[in-house]
């Protein structure tokens, strides 16, 4: 049996997250410290009793959720996975689980990725759509014959897609896609256009803060949302990681290559359980015997 530990994105965050761990395992208790010192103020404070407005906010959510998933899965008494992969910020936590960047390095990197892309949405107006019973084929086609900027931002799992892009043409791209058959093409409540080039912006505020870190070989592949192949050169990392922000998330993909590639169980790491059930339908859609567990 060949493992995997997956870990979540955005979205994934609750009021009292990492609480219990804080509470009853010392070396959590001293990274999440560690934590707050790196940040400058008492993230823990938020994470244990803050308001769901509060945990939404990009730049509390994302180093949140890294936090919680990353110490988590070194605290816990777990073997040494095959491989990792993670959902948009989650690509963040496997890097950390899988020592190709140090817990206070990719919190470093989360801290300014989260600032860089709130900063974004205030600045530009954009939005998300899910898209639910359509092909990823007829929902590039609408997407690129769409005016505007809309792209496929989220390859959730066949027949789920997330869309993203500037409010107009998101708008434009739901009446189309609805009209091709999509049983639900649904505005997201959310601050912007995360995954399209309406990130450029961040990206470059990002770019610096990766060149500047230490990337070192993963101790197992990363299945990165790229390239969904999994990779270990330090230099292609560091691109992909940089890439990521203005580019589709393959999780489809990925998922699909890792059972390509003998993965049959994977283990979700962090908070929330979206992930478990991607993965169930992505290897069901393929008739895959896998393991599915979550550890939170």
């Amino acid at each position: 049996m060949k493992s995997a530990y997956v870990f979540p994105g955005q979205g994934a965050q609750f009021s009292g997250m990492g609480k219990d761990l804080y509470d009853s395992d010392q070396q959590a208790r001293q990274m999440m410290e560690r934590a707050n010192e790196i940040l400058g103020f008492r993230i823990t404070d938020t994470m244990f009793s803050g308001t769901d407005e509060e945990l939404r906010q990009t730049r509390i959510t994302q180093p949140a959720i890294y936090i919680h998933s990353v110490c988590k899965a070194l605290c816990s008494a777990l073997p040494a996975p095959d491989a990792v992969g993670g959902h948009s910020l989650g690509e963040f936590s496997a890097l950390a689980v899988s020592g190709a960047v140090s817990f206070e390095d990719g919190l470093r990197l989360v801290a300014v990725r989260a600032g860089a892309m709130q900063r974004c949405c205030e600045a530009t107006s954009g939005t998300m759509a899910a898209v639910i019973g359509l092909d990823n084929a007829t929902v590039e086609r609408i997407c690129a014959e769409t005016p505007g900027t809309v792209i496929p931002a989220n390859y959730n799992c066949d027949g789920q897609i997330v869309i993203s892009g500037e409010v107009a043409a998101v708008q434009a791209a739901c009446e189309a896609l609805k009209a091709a058959g999509a049983r639900r093409a649904l505005p997201l409540s959310v601050s912007g256009a995360f995954h399209s080039p309406l990130m450029a912006d961040a990206a470059e505020e990002l770019a610096k803060a990766i060149e500047a870190t230490p990337i070192k070989t993963p101790s197992c592949p990363i299945y990165q949302n790229v390239s969904a192949k999994p990779e270990t050169d330090p230099a292609t990392i560091k691109a992909n990681l940089l890439a990521q922000l203005t580019s589709s998330v393959r999780w489809t993909q990925s998922v699909k290559q890792m059972l390509s590639d003998g993965i049959d169980s994977f283990t979700e790491i962090g908070p929330g359980a979206v992930l478990q059930g991607l993965v169930k339908r992505i290897a069901s859609a393929q008739s895959a015997e896998v393991a599915i567990q979550g550890i939170q």
